[in-house]
């Protein structure tokens, strides 16, 4: 009944706000044109498309928000006005009375609000779909006088999202059972994933440790900034870190006039995801604008600014090995290669051919090589992949699909901040480098260093634990001794008898034909 309920209400958001209309409008098919001025009768449509569509979002829950908020990265597959309204779904979310935060401080900290900061700003500086941020400062303590930003969750989120979830659950069972595709889509696992990230995003005190694992990850890298987490004023409710001081990175002209090379901006963007993805397969999975911000303070000017951790993408060793053989073999124009992997992987049928998926894949890749970012887009790239990905039966990994978000994200960044870039050939040599760095004696050298304090321990014990082995399974060996010795015997007695048979069948003949001699003469 929930689910009904849930489903009712997403039908009655589509009509409310015209959302079917605007559907429809898209097309200009006469027939579809005369549908549409149909389904419009009786209703007020006057508001712009674009605002009628962020309301219907921000109506429906933080799913739907976090839907828009990726379709706002792609300009290119957008119509400007609705692009521009999206985008104040990344953190111009309504937000939830500041009282309610208070409320929610109070009870984190188990004290009043002015025992905890000397000042608090009642509005705050972002709203998204499962949080908002205030500025505060920090009264005493260690942290005494610090600026800082403290996030709090919105009010009863859970409930919210498990009914959206529990729809989707329900979907996703029909998409498998009844689509032709439903096994290779995988959609129960897909929604099971993202089932994951969206609680995970309910726990601050999980986001701030996504965000201190960044930060000594991205520490050697002066690219990017992370906030200091403050673990003493942080909760599941409510997180405090440091407060940064920079300029959104979507505010290109503003960024552009205060002497940031955009261009740079724009190559650091790819290093830093990729330096993420494959060095250390812990990666930001949320990149949109409103999370991302530009430093304008002297002693870091021009470095990113990363923010909001609640979803973080994980891969392991296999997941990064293999994607970046596929990457640098894709980079290499080596299309067979990348065949070859899939096959490799299990991802396709092992009776698929190389040569026939070879030639799919140069189709889909080959016309967007050595062209600027504004000439390509990833989005219709994995259009055509998914496309080539149905003929070959290939599944979806799960496990890749929030990888796959964040890329999107990457390129819509990139494409506003520098049209120009070529994605392919800046990637390349960090790739190259860290294949060499995963195959070469370096990378043996540090497996040999972590394994060090393991054989280390081994080593002195090495004859005393064969000792004992020897001393407290004698029985098992001499079982195991006695078995083989039989099985030995019973092999010889089979050779024997059948050497002696031949033998006798070769003294047979030689008898055979003495007596007909004899008989002869």
């Amino acid at each position: 009944m929930t689910r009904l309920f849930r489903g009712a209400f997403i039908v009655w958001v589509v009509l409310r706000y015209g959302l079917d209309e605007l559907v429809l409008s898209s097309f200009r098919h006469p027939t579809l044109r005369l549908l549409t001025r149909l389904v419009s009768i009786g209703r007020n449509l006057d508001s712009p498309r674009g605002e009628r569509l962020r309301e219907a979002l921000e109506r429906l829950g933080p799913i739907f928000v976090k839907f828009g908020q990726v379709l706002s990265t792609r300009r290119d597959l957008l119509p400007p006005d609705i692009a521009d309204e999206l985008a104040r779904l990344q953190d111009r979310v309504p937000p939830f009375p500041s009282a309610v935060a208070v409320a929610t401080i109070e009870r984190a900290f188990g004290k009043p609000l002015d025992a905890v900061f000397t000042h608090f700003d009642q509005v705050p500086v972002a709203s998204a779909s499962i949080a908002q941020v205030h500025f505060a400062t920090l009264r005493d303590g260690r942290h005494g006088g610090r600026e800082v930003a403290v996030k709090v969750l919105r009010p009863n989120m859970r409930p919210v999202i498990e009914k959206d979830l529990s729809l989707m659950r329900t979907m996703a069972g029909w998409v498998e059972q009844l689509s032709a595709d439903g096994k290779r889509l995988k959609p129960r696992e897909v929604v099971a994933e993202f089932d994951k990230y969206l609680h995970d995003e309910l726990d601050l005190l999980r986001e701030a440790a996504n965000a201190a694992q960044l930060r000594r990850n991205m520490q050697g890298l002066d690219l990017v900034l992370i906030p200091e987490m403050l673990w003493d004023y942080c909760h599941t409710e409510v997180m405090v870190m440091e407060r940064m001081h920079g300029l959104p990175i979507n505010k290109v002209d503003e960024l552009r006039r205060r002497g940031v090379d955009i261009p740079k901006l724009a190559r650091d963007g790819v290093t830093i995801f990729f330096t993420q993805v494959f060095r250390d397969g812990f990666f930001h999975a949320d990149m949109h604008p409103g999370n991302i911000q530009v430093s304008v303070d002297p002693a870091t000017f021009g470095r990113y600014i990363s923010l909001d951790f609640g979803i973080v993408g994980t891969l392991t060793e296999f997941d990064k090995e293999y994607l970046a053989q596929n990457f640098t073999a894709f980079f290499r124009r080596d299309y067979k290669r990348v065949a070859e992997l899939h096959i490799e992987s299990g991802w396709v049928p092992s009776d698929t051919r190389v040569d026939e998926l070879e030639s799919a894949i140069r189709a889909v890749c080959e016309p967007y090589f050595d062209r600027p970012l504004k000439e390509i887009s990833l989005g219709m790239v994995l259009m055509r992949l998914f496309q080539t990905s149905r003929r070959f039966q290939v599944e979806i990994q799960p496990q890749l699909v929030l990888l796959q978000k964040t890329l999107l994200n990457i390129e819509g960044l990139g494409r506003d901040l520098d049209p120009e870039l070529d994605l392919w050939n800046t990637a390349k040599p960090f790739l190259e480098k860290w294949m060499v760095e995963q195959i070469g004696p370096q990378k043996l050298w540090q497996q040999l260093k972590a394994e060090a304090p393991h054989y280390a321990k081994l080593l002195p014990a090495l004859p005393r634990l064969v000792h004992d082995f020897l001393q407290h399974k004698p029985h098992e060996l001499r079982r195991e001794l006695d078995e083989l010795l039989a099985e030995q015997r019973r092999t010889n007695r089979l050779l024997q008898g059948i050497v002696w048979g031949g033998v006798g069948f070769l003294i047979g003949l030689l008898l055979m034909q003495v007596l007909t001699r004899v008989r002869l003469w």
